[in-house]
């Protein structure tokens, strides 16, 4: 972690609507086949894709069993800690943080019985940069969407990672696909979600988000499309970026 000279008042981006939804399916976030069984489902995936560009963009021995040891890593919006667990143990120094109390209750009684030092957080990326701490990864995963205020969000994120670092995101195209699918397809139909999980006109086109980024000093976007195959019930990456995608960019920004 790396000390900024970043003094901001703390101010709240949160849709309390969205808190208690996820609040109250907290205890279900180690069930592979419960509420969270899509995250579970894509989990693999999420974690090779963010091996493999932190190996790249830090120059790392993709060999090493320990892959990540030494990077701090923040994680926004953990949840559970279905990410957070998986990169402490690739050798990750890890702080997570998430504004449901139910939330960090879980995911460190699930870290204590795993033998895992996770440094988890009842708290938002607003309050975390009053700290003026920068952290060499920062992954804010299927977040975006459900905060009020999305360009907010990613300037708030750029400001807690260091210079020279990146940014992991991911999140959902706003197209009819993604309306037929990640919707009418996983709430209504597959009983996958919740009906009302996810709000169609807070998904973000790749190019807005592109665009909030580069506004905030982060460059150099990376975008991979995360596709589902039903008969085989796997997710791969792909060009086709309709519905699920990631992104991967550098804060080049310095002022701050």
């Amino acid at each position: 972690m790396y000390k900024s000279n970043i003094k901001l008042i703390p101010s709240t981006n949160i849709d309390d609507r969205e808190v208690k939804h996820f609040s109250s399916q907290a205890d279900g976030w180690w069930d592979p086949s419960g509420f969270f069984r899509p995250l579970h489902q894509i989990n693999p995936l999420r974690l090779r894709y963010i091996r493999d560009q932190s190996v790249r963009h830090f120059n790392i021995e993709i060999s090493s069993l320990n892959p990540l040891k030494g990077l701090t890593c923040l994680d926004i919006g953990c949840g559970g800690g279905l990410t957070s667990e998986p990169l402490t143990r690739m050798g990750a120094v890890v702080t997570a943080i998430d504004p449901s109390e139910e939330n960090i209750a879980t995911a460190r009684a699930h870290a204590l019985n795993s033998g895992l030092d996770i440094d988890y957080r009842i708290e938002t990326a607003e309050q975390l940069t009053e700290t003026g701490i920068y952290y060499d990864l920062v992954l804010c995963l299927e977040v975006v969407e459900h905060v009020p205020d999305q360009s907010k969000l990613v300037k708030t994120v750029a400001k807690l990672v260091r210079p020279g670092g990146i940014v992991i995101m991911s999140t959902i195209n706003r197209t009819l696909k993604s309306y037929a699918l990640a919707i009418i397809g996983a709430e209504y139909i597959l009983r996958w979600l919740p009906i009302g999980t996810h709000r169609w006109n807070k998904f973000l086109r790749p190019y807005e988000l592109q665009t909030f980024m580069n506004q905030a000093g982060l460059d150099q976007f990376s975008l991979t499309g995360i596709v589902y195959d039903p008969l085989q019930c796997s997710w791969s990456l792909s060009g086709n970026t309709d519905v699920n995608y990631m992104v991967s960019v550098v804060r080049t920004d310095t002022t701050n």
